[in-house]
């Protein structure tokens, strides 16, 4: 908010001096519109309204020198032809108005005012570039916070899933509680795309940023980390619908079953590791610590199945598959 007051004061004042426009409201406008969540939207924001004006003033140039000024209807030639132009260079939508709007205010007010068209722009680029300096010098916006919590909340839930996977396997566990686990498994979508969403947005908020030398080792690790973790949630929710499809009561007695429950509670250790792992790496610009026994790798050597169960064994053997996948990621 004070960014953009900023912005528009100082555009409307420049306006003026140069022009000599009592009210430079499209200076304003410009402020008002450029001013964005990252330099490196602002940037591209100045440039699509800007190319937007030009683009305007110079189909109504050509319109009018065309056409004449005698008549309304070329008003609403111009400004169908100006949303033709806007669709063919593939403007955003909010530029995409600008260019009728820029047609028709030359059109219409320009034929009364001399110079409107050439004052307009001039405000139009003094608006853009005076919100693009004030974003970039003024606490440029660093967005990684939500990057770093959505990356995390992601691996919390993956190790809570991994976990439920466990407890199904050590646990006689009711089918509506399978059902419920499945779902909870698929809501890791929701989540693994929140984070990569988040960590775009972190990274384009760093892209002509001054403050982005001292926050890209952050977000680079919280990038190295979505890799695994986007993985790990195709094999989480495959092993839990596979499941979920296959359950059997007795399963909790078979002594590989067991194995597995195991080995899935070490793996929901290791992705929980990550996340603290990745932060120590980022705070100190160094490896990873090797403190405490619990924050070293849990996960064991490879299960051994010396007789496949003749009633389990498929779904033993896709546990273990997926298994070794998961382990094939922690590794990595």
């Amino acid at each position: 908010m004070v960014k953009t007051s900023i912005a528009v004061v100082v555009a409307w004042v420049l306006s003026f001096l140069a022009l000599g426009q009592p009210l430079p409201i499209f200076g304003a406008i410009a402020a008002l519109l450029v001013v964005q969540p990252s330099v490196n939207q602002s940037f591209a924001r100045g440039l699509e309204r800007s190319a937007g004006v030009v683009m305007g003033v110079g189909l109504a140039y050509v319109v009018g020198a065309v056409l004449g000024h005698e008549h309304t209807w070329v008003v609403l030639v111009a400004v169908v032809l100006a949303l033709l132009l806007a669709w063919l260079v593939k403007l955003t939508p909010t530029s995409s108005t600008q260019v009728p709007i820029s047609a028709m205010l030359v059109l219409s007010v320009g034929v009364v005012t001399p110079g409107y068209a050439v004052d307009r722009i001039i405000e139009t680029v003094i608006g853009a570039v005076v919100a693009l300096l004030v974003n970039a010098l003024i606490v440029p916006p660093v967005l990684l916070g939500p990057a770093h919590l959505s990356v995390g909340r992601l691996a919390r839930d993956l190790g809570t899933a991994l976990d439920d996977l466990a407890g199904s396997l050590e646990q006689a566990t009711p089918t509506a509680d399978l059902d419920a686990m499945l779902l909870r498994a698929r809501e890791l979508r929701v989540l693994r795309d929140q984070a990569a969403s988040a960590v775009k947005t972190g990274e384009e908020s760093l892209t002509l940023n001054p403050r982005a030398s001292r926050q890209r080792r952050v977000l680079e690790a919280d990038r190295a980390l979505l890799a695994p973790l986007s993985n790990l949630v195709h094999r989480v929710v495959a092993m839990t619908r596979t499941l979920r499809d296959n359950y059997d009561p007795a399963l909790v007695d078979d002594s590989v079953v067991a194995g597995i429950a195991e080995e899935l509670r070490r793996a929901a250790h290791d992705v929980r590791l990550l996340v603290h792992d990745r932060e120590e790496t980022a705070a100190r610009g160094e490896g990873a610590g090797t403190g405490s026994p619990d924050d070293l790798p849990a996960l064991t050597a490879p299960l051994q199945v010396v007789r496949p169960d003749p009633d389990h064994w498929i779904l033993v053997g896709s546990l273990l598959e997926d298994l070794r996948r998961v382990r094939e990621e922690l590794r990595q």
